[in-house]
């Protein structure tokens, strides 16, 4: 039997060969298969071959996975040959005859390890070669610096002898995955004028030299491209991102098509401009982050070491198989990142926020702080922009619970939105202001902009941290307070999280309704407790006044959660009722919840301004309680000027 086995975040695979019936796995070097990690107990499981089945016993005090099903200690399973076991942090695999079949994800990852230890091997011959802070500093950042770097290239490859013929098969398997990456950043750099962010800027063809680009190949490569879109049929994509989505998920089944096509010159001229604009990415731009910053289909990018990337996709985290050459090309494209928005990280500050060109939220932290080296989390958003529709379509939200919210926001009810962290509270606030009259005058205010509202008339307010002198400092309160004095007919504040809860909770019972802004909670009522919270950060004040103030600031609670499966859905909607002095608390009533734990259903409970809605026209309880199913959300009424889902409005 045949055992295959190796760390979770590692491509390499290493085998065992053992002819025992009975095989342990553990942590003691006595074990048929010794696993070196502290998570893995000495004696973590035994393996039995029985009737030509195999059965794991756990053994162990940490639990292990066989294919789905976990096991804890003193629990056993059988499974086939081939299942996947994993003993965090190694995946294991039993052969009674032949090799494992290596799934998709599997072979990505081992294909990216080997072009990223290509890539750090090159790297160090330049190194040998070029003065490379002379090409980060710009000052060699012309047409032709970059033509010798690429020339550069092109002798290291040689010396190296990357295109000799005993690597073929391996450059024909890396050929396909370098050509599925040229298309999605061919697709992305297609984006047009209606996507929220610019996705094309982030890429490093302003570094591609016409020069060192061969026509004939270029031109055999937009025929492969041709070919593959119109057999996954990307014309019928609604977007960038599904076109991106169908290429990753589907080029892996119709490449057997175009491999006839790639022959030997092609490989390599594909390959090598690859690896040229991986190393450019390196040198002038942000790495292996490049790629996965421009993916529409990437939400998350969590950097845990130089050689672990993960990613999220779908509400699900992976690891995406990409790499950093160092910790040190870690740490200065961490620098580049911040830098552009006159920021700075080093020893004395290693903690920092910032924002990327497209808008994404970055934290970077590094030593001494992380202790095993920089580490990065970039929060993306949807290259699209989503409207209240697209919500719906997804199953976030039922379409008379989306209609209630569209005509609480055109009555200038004051919303929070409540939820955990990657819930979507962000989102959900950007879909809620699409239906704010396009006459009022918005203030926003944030820690980094993230809020990306459709109207015209917005003020964009935004942080500033302390300069290296400890001075300078504007916080979210400060802002608040200001935006008091800007004649705002609406205040949005991306979250609360400190002593600016006050603030808002003034401004939403001082005349500026239908103003929102969202918190982190875990349910509706625990967002009340939150707020006592922060605002007793802010002033020492009796409970009963604290309450007494939200009671009159807020009218409606949405909290969203992330379900099973990755997404995010809301899950209540409450309205905040009075302040009840004989239980010392604030009455909430849930609208709509998810009683059944799957369908966010309304609760019966009619608000107390729901008189208010009905007779502007904005709701129709028969909509609302009558019937399960519910047609699209409608347009804002005629008697008031209100912005539909498209961007449009009804003038009075």
């Amino acid at each position: 039997m045949k055992v295959w086995f190796n760390r979770i975040s590692e491509s390499r695979r290493s085998v065992i060969d053992t002819a025992e019936a009975e095989i342990t796995i553990g942590r003691d070097p006595a074990c048929t298969i010794c696993l070196q990690s502290p998570l893995v107990s000495r004696q973590h499981a035994v393996v039995r071959s029985e009737n030509g089945k195999l059965r794991l016993e756990n053994i162990g005090l940490n639990s292990c996975v066989v294919g789905d099903e976990e096991l804890l200690g003193g629990q056993s399973a059988e499974f086939e040959a081939g299942t996947k076991v994993r003993i965090w942090p190694f995946t294991l695999t039993f052969e009674t005859e032949k090799a494992p079949s290596i799934s998709p994800a599997e072979l990505e990852a081992h294909l990216r390890g080997i072009m990223a230890d290509l890539e750090l091997r090159i790297h160090r011959k330049l190194l040998d070669r070029l003065d490379l802070y002379e090409f980060e500093s710009g000052r060699h950042a012309d047409a032709e610096g970059i033509l010798l770097l690429e020339n550069n290239i092109d002798d290291v490859c040689r010396e190296l002898r990357v295109f000799e013929p005993e690597n073929e098969a391996l450059l024909e398997e890396i050929t396909g995955l370098v050509l599925r990456d040229h298309l999605v950043n061919h697709l992305i750099m297609e984006t047009g004028a209606e996507e929220i962010f610019d996705l094309a800027a982030l890429t490093s063809t302003e570094y591609d030299i016409p020069a060192t680009l061969v026509p004939e190949r270029e031109a055999e490569l937009h025929g492969l491209i041709n070919f593959v879109r119109e057999r996954l049929a990307l014309n019928e994509c609604r977007d960038t991102s599904e076109e991106v989505t169908r290429v990753e998920s589907r080029f892996g089944d119709m490449f057997h098509l175009v491999r006839p096509h790639l022959h030997r010159e092609l490989r390599k001229y594909l390959v090598l401009r690859t690896l040229k604009k991986d190393l450019k990415d390196t040198i002038f731009g942000f790495g292996p982050l490049q790629d996965l910053l421009r993916a529409p289909s990437v939400t998350e990018i969590m950097v845990v070491g130089r050689d672990q990337i993960y990613v999220e996709r779908n509400g699900l985290i992976e690891n995406s198989g990409r790499r950093f050459l160092s910790d040190k090309v870690t740490e200065a494209i961490i620098e580049r990142i911040v830098s552009q928005v006159g920021r700075r990280i080093d020893r004395s500050q290693p903690l920092v926020d910032a924002r990327l060109p497209d808008g994404s939220r970055v934290n970077a932290i590094i030593p001494p702080l992380a202790v095993k080296g920089p580490c990065l989390t970039v929060r993306k958003f949807p290259a699209q922009r989503l409207t209240m529709d697209d919500l719906v379509d997804l199953g976030s939200i039922t379409a008379a619970a989306a209609t209630f919210l569209r005509s609480c926001v055109i009555d200038r009810r004051n919303l929070l939105v409540s939820g955990g962290t990657g819930s979507g509270k962000t989102t959900m606030l950007n879909v809620l202001s699409a239906f704010i009259p396009f006459k009022e005058r918005i203030v926003t205010i944030e820690d980094t902009t993230e809020l990306r509202l459709h109207q015209e008339h917005v003020v964009t307010l935004e942080t500033k941290p302390p300069n290296v002198e400890g001075a300078g400092a504007y916080m979210v309160r400060d802002l608040v307070r200001n935006a008091l004095r800007m004649r705002p007919d609406r205040i949005l504040v991306g979250e609360c999280r400190g002593p600016e809860a006050l603030d808002m909770i003034q401004a939403m019972n001082t005349g500026h309704d239908g103003s929102m802004t969202s918190l982190h909670a875990n349910s509706s009522p625990e967002v009340i407790e939150r707020l006592e919270v922060l605002v007793l950060m802010a002033a020492d004040l009796p409970m009963a006044s604290i309450h007494r103030q939200l009671s009159s600031a807020l009218d409606v609670i949405v909290h969203l959660d992330r379900v099973p499966g990755g997404g995010r859905a809301v899950t209540q909607i409450s309205e905040v009722v009075r302040y009840d002095p004989e239980e010392r608390s604030v009455v909430l009533h849930d609208i709509f919840n998810r009683r059944d734990g799957r369908t966010l259903r309304p609760t019966g409970y009619l608000p107390s301004f729901v008189d208010s809605l009905i007779e502007k026209d904005l709701l129709e309880l028969e909509f609302l309680y009558g019937r399960e199913s519910a047609p699209r959300i409608p347009a804002a009424p005629k008697v008031l000027a209100g912005p539909l889902p498209g961007g449009e409005s009804h003038e009075p």
